[in-house]
Formats: C-alpha cells, structure tokens, sequence
C-alpha cells in the first residue's frame, strides 16, 4: 500500500458549460483503464467540488477530459492553480482547450486557446518528439481522423514543448499553416501540464495506439507529482 504522502489516484473531470462531446463517456472509460493500468485509483467527476486541497492532495495527475465552458468555481481554481504549480499533473484532451474562457491561468497553463475547426476528416499527425513516453509509440507520420483543432495562436509562442503538429496539406481548414501544433507539453511552476488536441470521437479511446498516447501522457505528467509537497501558493509559469 503507498505512502499516504505519496499521490495515489487520477481525478477525471468531465463537466461541460458548452458543447458535451458524445466521446466523454467512451474517454473516461479508456481513462479509467489507463490509470489503473499505471497504478492509480480513478475518480471520475464533474463536481467542482472535488477541487480542494485534501482531494487534489491525493493526485497523482488531474484530467480534464473535453470540458467546455466555466467549470471550475472560485474556490476550486485557487485550488486547482495551487496544486499544479505546487507539483501536480495537469492533463488536457481535446475540448479542454475550450474551457475556462474568462480564467487567464488556465491559457496560460495550456499557452493558447481553441479557436474553432474544421469537419472531422482524415489527416495526418507529424511526431517531432519521437523519445517522448506520450509519442513514443507513435509512427513518424501518423494517419488519423479527427477535428483537427485551430487555436488562437500558435502555442510556441508560450514556451511549450511541441511533441506533434498536423500536416494541414492533407487536410482542409488548417489556419496556423505549416507550423500547427497538436500535442504539447510544458512544465508550470513545480508542476506538468500536457494537452492533446485529439480525441474527438468515441472510436478514438478504443484505439490502441490513441491508448498508448494517452498512457504516455498520463505517465509524463504524473512523474512530477510523485513526493512532491502539496499545495504551493504562487503564479510562476
């Protein structure tokens, strides 16, 4: 049995304002098996409520899985920016990237925001981090359908580390051009976020290799919380 000091379980988040994806339930599913398959206990919620010191003190990683909209209240964001940047996991799929519309931090944890896309469609995903556990797996050109997610600016800009970009030539409604990442990573504060842009559609969590991407995140991000004293107050990306 694990420390009680020690981060022991992943907290899915699945609340929507916005848009719901038919793809949640299919992803939390896949989430569940990805973490107990690492180790942790999996909790999935949509109660902010569950966004507290104690809880989050429990973490080994948090996932927000296609949350739209504000779904965090007042109280859970100090404590959800405290346990990220005190040593927590962050990880984002998807429409994450489209919630916490009126909360900086939070585009400054991801380093930009979603900006609409195109129908789903087939495309390819280029890997540029080939050694990166959530890339890993991953061919070097990598054929995949999805949304093909557009953002408001292009997420270097930030400081993040860009693990994989779309290849908008075998595409249609690409708008960041030859540079459009897709899968980026970055460390904030003590802490770990990564965000994936894909994930779209309920097939995708039945997907092996989406599986393995999933699983390489998840272990990434969680690495940082193991041992690390929790929470810290401060802001410093």
């Amino acid at each position: 049995m694990p420390s009680t000091d020690v981060p022991i379980d992943v907290l899915i988040y699945t609340r929507t304002a916005g848009y719901r994806h038919d793809s949640i339930p299919a992803g939390a599913k896949a989430l569940v098996a990805v973490a107990e398959a690492a180790g942790y206990e999996a909790e999935v919620t949509e109660d902010p409520g569950a966004f507290t010191a104690e809880r989050l003190g429990r973490c080994a990683a948090v996932v927000f899985l296609s949350t739209t909209g504000t779904v965090l209240t007042e109280s859970a964001r100090a404590a959800f920016e405290a346990y990220v940047l005190g040593g927590g996991g962050f990880l984002a799929i998807h429409a994450a990237a489209n919630a916490e519309p009126d909360w900086p931090l939070y585009g400054e944890l991801l380093g930009t925001r979603f900006d609409g896309h195109p129908e789903i469609q087939p495309g390819v995903v280029c890997v540029d981090a080939p050694d990166h556990p959530a890339t890993a797996a991953l061919p070097g050109r990598w054929a995949w359908t999805d949304e093909w997610y557009n953002f408001t600016s292009n997420p270097r800009n930030a400081g993040v580390q860009v693990l994989a970009r779309a290849d908008e030539s075998t595409y249609r409604g690409g708008t960041l051009g030859a540079d459009h990442p897709l899968v980026w990573c970055r460390e904030a504060g003590e802490g770990r976020v990564f965000f994936t842009a894909l994930g779209h559609a309920p097939e995708a969590y039945e997907d092996e290799t989406f599986r393995g991407h999933l699983a390489g995140a998840l272990d990434w991000v969680s690495s940082a919380a193991a041992g690390a004293p929790r929470p810290t107050p401060g802001r410093d990306l």
